[in-house]
């Protein structure tokens, strides 16, 4: 049985296109054009490009796709992946199955392209509206899982305030101590 390491997973606050990571993770909406506070970050930094890469509707929930990471000013961010988070209607039993879906679906494209450090906002917690404990605890127990499938050397949760920051710290100092998050 393979034994995770806290120092492979950092929480920091910020902008997650300045993050030195191989890929970064945006949670995209169905319509791919940039609408959530992350993902119009995301979709500023880079270019049109990558606009363009999946322009109109999708119905890949729970799924990931993968883009270059073209102008993103991380000079070591190679990959943009993108994952539509659920959105909470209210503890219906398929949106946790589908949030840990999303990181399932952003590890194997990781595994995919040898990505080896890979940055996630809080997925599905903006304008989507999840719970920002429960979805840190799925974030983590599920980046958790995956690192012992995949060889990704470091996660890095970037949150865009300071709840979630505190709520990830928290959560993973509990987690490493054999707690439960």
């Amino acid at each position: 049985m393979s034994c995770l390491n806290y120092k492979k997973f950092r929480v920091i606050k910020g902008d997650i296109t300045q993050v030195e990571a191989d890929a970064i993770v945006n949670g995209a909406n169905t319509f791919f054009l940039g609408g959530g506070s992350v993902d119009s970050i995301i979709h500023r930094a880079a270019d049109q490009k990558l606009k363009d890469k999946y322009r109109g509707p999708n119905d890949w929930i729970g799924e990931a796709r993968i883009a270059k990471g073209y102008n993103l000013k991380a000079k070591k961010a190679k990959y943009i992946i993108h994952t539509v988070g659920p959105v909470w209607r209210y503890r219906a039993p398929y949106e946790d199955d589908l949030l840990r879906s999303c990181y399932r679906s952003c590890f194997q494209l990781a595994k995919k392209n040898d990505i080896k450090t890979i940055a996630f906002p809080c997925i599905s917690t903006g304008a989507n509206l999840f719970p920002n404990e429960r979805a840190a605890k799925i974030a983590i127990n599920t980046s958790k899982e995956m690192m012992r499938k995949v060889d990704v050397r470091e996660v890095i949760f970037v949150c865009n305030n300071y709840l979630d920051y505190h709520i990830y710290q928290s959560k993973l100092s509990l987690n490493f101590l054999n707690k439960s998050v």
